[in-house]
């Protein structure tokens, strides 16, 4: 096994993937961060944990952010904003929180990796990572790695692209994190 080469194969599959991002759909994400009332995030499995990152950040930056399912989530309601991930398109539970939020009157924005799925077709608003999932392989994008691990590893960078845009925008200041960062850790 040559670590090296294997990392810049996985590198190469998530540049490849991200050149194809558009920079009006993440700009419209962010001005959409920017006006919500509260972002409440919403995902499953190992897409859960790669939004919870995305979330604790917006939270360290002064944003009303909360991640669905914890106990200290408040109700969804007009002028808040869903913000979910999924590869698939196709999560049950995360059908329903879209369902919820845009009856309660919030937007509701996808990161998917099927833009032609039940999730696509329900949210306000997504931004198309089409690099498959471990239900569908891509038909644009093939991949060496497991099945939704280029979706998430591309999912995490942009997001943290997103992160780096907001926190220079603020200034980049770490004291303003490290103000909101936890220390009972």
């Amino acid at each position: 096994m040559n670590p090296q080469a294997l990392g810049e194969a996985i590198f190469d599959e998530n540049r490849n993937l991200l050149t194809g991002v558009s920079r009006e759909e993440v700009d419209h994400l962010i001005e959409e961060i920017d006006k919500a009332g509260r972002i409440f995030c919403a995902a499953q499995g190992r897409s859960g944990y790669i939004l919870r990152c995305f979330c604790m950040r917006l939270m360290q930056f002064g944003y009303p952010a909360f991640f669905v399912g914890e106990t200290i989530t408040p109700r969804i309601g007009k002028g808040d904003m869903l913000i979910v991930l999924s590869g698939s398109g196709q999560t049950t539970f995360t059908q329903e929180w879209i369902r919820v939020a845009r009856q309660r009157g919030a937007t509701t924005f996808g990161v998917i990796g099927v833009e032609d799925s039940p999730i696509g077709k329900a949210l306000d608003y997504s931004l198309s990572l089409p690099a498959g999932s471990k239900l569908e392989f891509s038909k644009e994008f093939y991949s060496i790695q497991p099945p939704g691990s280029l979706f998430e590893q591309a999912a995490f960078m942009l997001l943290e692209t997103i992160v780096l845009a907001l926190y220079q925008r603020l200034g980049s200041d770490p004291r303003m994190i490290l103000d909101l960062h936890a220390n009972l850790e």
